[in-house]
């Protein structure tokens, strides 16, 4: 019998591992998705938006191979199954990308910034946390599951892109196809140019692509068992949906704000996407430190400090609605190939956009 402890301690140091990893990469690279949309529309640049499609397609090429290798199954997560909850993901990626913008950045970049000293991101992360929190079962909750939820389609079979084709062409043919198609296009898109072949971008993009490969593995290979001693059912261990898990910073966030405020509580215990949440911070604290990169900064005045925490309810909100964010949805989800988390990544980054071109507008009146 296997020692559960051990798996469990296994799983979540890898998972503080791989976090400190995508924390040092993430500084060193600037890797983030509202920058990457916000270089976009302010300046036409597509240099960190070619990042995180490299990122992207590297996430579904990698996470095809595992499965090929029987190292993983993406019909395990939280991603891919058949009821597929359209409004929610639409009103939550709109509500995260509004959010992400109005608080300078998404989950993980709020976790980065603390490991460099940035006191408006611990603000962020306590208003984000507290939000997602209500969300996962508070006042938000309620309004979630009543009016966002129940609204869906119910598909014979999983929301994956090769569930779709796999009746005509079989299972592995269909992941191949539609792997090839979706990730390699992206591979090709992102590399096309001459001036995407920088260190930076191909760094961001390759590493961090291979890290969601890396956490698919961790959680849902090392994690995996098939007939649990207790229950006699499968199990994930160290996994707070008891799924295969990679990485993702929406209720991550949630459960380590639960646990600091619940440590003496046994029931709350170190997970996979704690051990992230926490990795992210140490590896990029460890950039900040190694750079002469580490500074505190704080709020400009309260119109500023206002924002953020607006933004940083709205992601709460979001993030948990849309069962994602730019990492949770536009990586690993993607990773998946599922049309929940392609839906909430085209809405993140529309309402990302909209909410750019508001402030732009309002600036320009102010000026």
């Amino acid at each position: 019998m296997q020692d559960l402890q051990a798996v469990a301690t296994t799983v979540t140091l890898l998972a503080f591992v791989i976090g400190a990893a995508f924390g040092l990469v993430g500084s060193r690279t600037r890797f983030c998705t509202m920058g990457a949309i916000s270089d976009i529309v302010h300046m036409g640049d597509w240099t960190r938006m070619r990042m995180w499609m490299l990122a992207i397609a590297t996430a579904i090429l990698g996470s095809a191979a595992l499965q090929y290798g029987g190292l993983f199954d993406a019909s395990k997560t939280i991603y891919t199954g058949s009821r597929l909850i359209w409004l929610s993901h639409l009103v939550g990626g709109v509500a995260f990308g509004a959010g992400m913008t109005l608080a300078s950045g998404c989950g993980a970049r709020t976790l980065i910034r603390i490991g460099g000293g940035n006191l408006k991101s611990l603000v962020v992360f306590t208003f984000f946390a507290i939000s997602a929190l209500m969300t996962l079962r508070g006042l938000f909750a309620v309004w979630r599951s009543s009016l966002l939820d129940p609204v869906a389609l119910s598909l014979p079979h999983g929301q994956g892109l090769p569930a779709f084709i796999a009746p005509w062409l079989g299972a592995d043919v269909a992941l191949a196809a539609s792997s090839a198609a979706v990730g390699g296009g992206l591979l090709v898109a992102a590399l096309w140019r001459r001036q995407a072949w920088d260190a930076n971008l191909l760094l961001g993009g390759f590493a961090t692509g291979a890290l969601v490969v890396a956490g698919w593995y961790v959680s849902g290979h090392l994690g995996h068992l098939a007939e649990h001693p207790d229950t006699l059912e499968e199990a994930f261990i160290a996994s707070s949906s008891n799924r295969a898990e990679s990485l993702t910073f929406v209720a991550p966030l949630a459960y380590t704000l639960d646990l600091l405020m619940n440590w003496s509580d046994t029931s709350r215990t170190l997970t996979f996407g704690i051990a992230s949440v926490l990795g992210v911070v140490a590896g990029s604290a460890i950039h900040a430190l190694l750079s002469h990169s580490f500074r505190i900064e704080s709020f400009r005045d309260a119109g500023d400090l206002a924002r953020h925490i607006a933004g940083a309810v709205l992601m709460g909100f979001g993030g948990v609605t849309a069962v994602g964010c730019t990492i949770g949805q536009g990586l690993s989800g993607l990773s998946t190939l599922a049309l929940g988390s392609m839906l909430t990544t085209a809405a993140i980054i529309a309402g990302a956009v909209v909410t750019m071109k508001i402030q732009y507008a309002l600036s320009m009146r102010e000026g």
